[in-house]
């Protein structure tokens, strides 16, 4: 007979668990913010932001010191544990109200209509369902809320492109915790149901080599004000 405390661990355990490459990851991406510039993309991609603000896949709340001080609240979701961990300490830092709080894309724990903006921060290419995880992102907006996007995906030439097939098919999404190359980000958007805005595609970084992962897109969507959601409200 299986012991209760063990059928209780694993009722409690995170949805996400890539323990390795969050550790990779929070190293790397502090690294990034000088070295690759990323310092100054999430200052294009949060200015001007006001009101209350869902970051859907959070990671270790490097976003936090850039939103602008007409934010009022900040819910930040985060699935795997340490970044969450580290989201909460960067959280401490921010000068807007932040909560940080479990949760995957495709079923966000908070009301619908609730947010102002979204910010969608390199995590479409890891979530495990693109089409709910934005259905979930329109859901909670309030009618002609925005959302805020800094994703990579698929780019390049025909060679790279089958380059990215080729890795998000055997051994990239284990090695990079789910992450996918091939992804195309705006046009899922698009399908969800968005209205586009401006948007500009980039390669990170912008001098040297590119890399499958390197190909992003930064830009601005909104859920049209005349949409009716009709999933139940949570």
């Amino acid at each position: 007979m299986e012991l209760r405390s063990v059928r209780a661990a694993k009722a409690t355990r995170d949805p996400v668990h890539h323990p390795v490459f969050a550790r990779f990851y929070a190293r790397a991406s502090v690294a990034a913010e000088t070295r690759m510039g990323m310092a100054k993309v999430r200052a294009r991609l949060l200015g001007g932001l006001s009101g209350r603000v869902i970051e859907v896949g959070a990671g270790n709340g490097l976003n936090f010191g850039h939103y602008p001080g007409a934010v009022s609240e900040i819910v930040a979701i985060e699935p795997e544990r340490e970044l969450r961990a580290l989201a909460v300490e960067a959280a401490l830092r921010a000068q807007v109200p932040v909560d940080v709080a479990p949760g995957v894309a495709e079923a966000l724990p908070v009301k619908s209509e609730a947010f102002d903006a979204a910010v969608l921060s390199l995590v479409l290419c890891s979530v495990r369902d693109v089409a709910r995880a934005l259905a979930e992102v329109r859901r909670v907006l309030r009618p002609g809320g925005e959302v805020r996007f800094f994703e990579h995906g698929r780019g390049g030439g025909p060679v790279m492109r089958l380059t990215q097939r080729a890795l998000d098919r055997t051994l990239w999404p284990p090695l990079a915790g789910g992450c996918h190359v091939a992804r195309d980000p705006v046009g899922a958007l698009r399908e969800a149901g968005f209205e586009l805005g401006p948007y500009r595609r980039m390669t990170v970084p912008e001098k040297g080599p590119s890399l499958p992962q390197s190909y992003c897109v930064l830009g601005t969507a909104w859920r049209p004000v005349d949409d009716a959601v009709t999933e139940a409200r949570r």
